[in-house]
């Protein structure tokens, strides 16, 4: 009988290059990474270690899995529960991608002109954010204050403008390049919702702010010296870079979406990525293929790592009319039907419609579309028992492979601050590919 067409596969996350390279170096990688890395990439972060191995596990149906049967003919398939590490497990991270883009467009921006601007640092500041990660955020806030001066002086009177700054850290061949990314008004808000479109933004003006701001956070942190910043001041090319696109239309959702997807993207793209198992290496391709790296394996690791947040990091943060505080205060006020935050999924049915609804939307197939008859599929089970989940697999035929062992233990320092946040992630099935964008997804 022929497949039908357009219908889903669940996806087998051990045999992708990526999933290979971080098994076979992974005890290696942890061992060394302080002596030969920790100089180039960053302190050892112990949380990195939970991350991989909780990677490691996505997928594995010995974790748990959903059962998903077919009403028809009785096809049943399992898919196993996904680890949700962002920027270390491509998958995960890009249903994390999908679910922001919807709620970007449907929850937080306004039907308003908008901007996508690009705020970048010169390459001798960029080591004091990797050593210390806490001053991304005031990176952020500085990028803020720049646009926040620029339109209120733009939009005379009681203005007030909305952005949403996105902090990325890695450059097209993962090298650690902090920059950000930000969806901004064109423009400020003023009284009862009228809004005010701005003058044509002006790079110059806005990278003079920027640097400023920038070097007084570093003087009061005390990363810089006076006499530093008066020597950057004599130098032709100052290092630091403003793009400002050009203007999204108010009625160009789907443009909108498409870059909140793009700025909260992955930091890599297996689809650029090949494993050199025998020679122990990855080579590395940049977007456009035009250029390549070859890394060692450990350290491709290493660099993969540097771009992972530290728990309860916050890397997409609201301002002004889109800050939480503006937005509860409009609810309150019930002249925004705009919720403060996204709904958290609250039953089995929902999560049901959501995962059908995502899956559809990122793989243009129907997951819940019986791949042998065509018929209609269902969820009709997730399984997490041990007991339950050793005797289903058995009876298939599935548990021959041998799980990990736990991760060791490690000794940890007390001057590191691990576990300082809390996590509040729960693993559940999602099974995404790795989406790569392009300028001309929106232009």
């Amino acid at each position: 009988m022929e497949e039908p067409s357009g219908v889903y596969r669940p996806r087998n996350p051990k045999g992708s290059p990526w999933y290979r390279c971080v098994e076979d170096n992974f005890d290696e990688f942890v061992s060394v990474y302080s002596e030969q890395f920790g100089q180039k990439y960053g302190f050892w972060r112990p949380h990195i270690e939970k991350i991989i191995f909780e990677f490691l596990d996505c997928g594995d149906l010995k974790q748990g899995f959903a059962r998903i049967r077919c009403g028809d003919c009785g096809e049943e398939f399992l898919v196993g529960f996904s680890c949700k590490r962002r920027h270390f497990c491509p998958s995960c991270h890009a249903k994390r991608v999908v679910e922001f883009g919807e709620f970007l467009r449907s929850s937080i921006l306004e039907k308003v002109v908008h901007r996508h601007v690009v705020f970048s640092l010169p390459k001798f500041l960029r080591r004091f954010f990797l050593f210390n990660r806490k001053l991304l955020g005031g990176l952020s806030r500085c990028a803020w204050k720049c646009l926040k001066i620029f339109l209120k002086a733009a939009c005379p009177g009681e203005s007030l403008p909305g952005a949403v700054v996105s902090i990325q850290t890695f450059g097209d061949l993962l090298s650690f390049h902090p920059h950000l990314h930000i969806l901004v008004t064109d423009g400020a808000f003023q009284g009862d919702n009228e809004f005010v479109l701005a003058p044509l933004f002006d790079p110059d003006k806005l990278e003079e702010i920027f640097r400023k701001k920038v070097f007084h956070m570093l003087l009061t942190e005390g990363r810089l010296t006076r006499e530093l910043v008066e020597m950057h001041s004599t130098w032709r090319h100052s290092g630091f870079h403003v793009f400002c696109g050009e203007p999204i239309a108010p009625e160009d959702e789907t443009a909108r979406e498409n870059i909140a997807r793009y700025i909260v993207r992955a930091s890599l793209s297996q689809e650029r990525l090949t494993y050199l198992e025998n020679q122990g290496k990855v080579v590395y391709k940049t977007k456009d293929g035009a250029v390549e790296k070859e890394f060692p394996a450990l350290e491709w690791l290493a660099a993969t790592c540097s771009h992972i947040p530290n728990p309860g990091e916050h890397l997409v943060r609201y301002y002004g009319y889109y800050s939480n505080a503006a937005r509860g205060k409009r609810r309150k006020q019930a002249n925004d039907t705009t919720p403060v935050i996204l709904k958290p999924l609250t039953g089995k049915r929902d999560f049901r419609r959501n995962w059908a609804r995502l899956i559809k939307k990122v793989y243009e197939v129907d997951p819940l579309r019986c791949p042998k008859c065509g018929g209609a599929m269902k969820i009709i089970g997730f399984i997490g028992q041990p007991p339950v989940i050793e005797k289903i697999l058995k009876h298939l035929g599935l548990w021959d492979t041998p799980s990990r062992d736990p991760p060791r233990k490690r000794i940890i320092r007390e001057d590191t601050d691990e576990d300082e946040f809390i996590q509040h992630d729960q693993p559940f099935a999602d099974f995404y590919p790795d989406p790569e964008y392009s300028w001309a997804d929106y232009s």
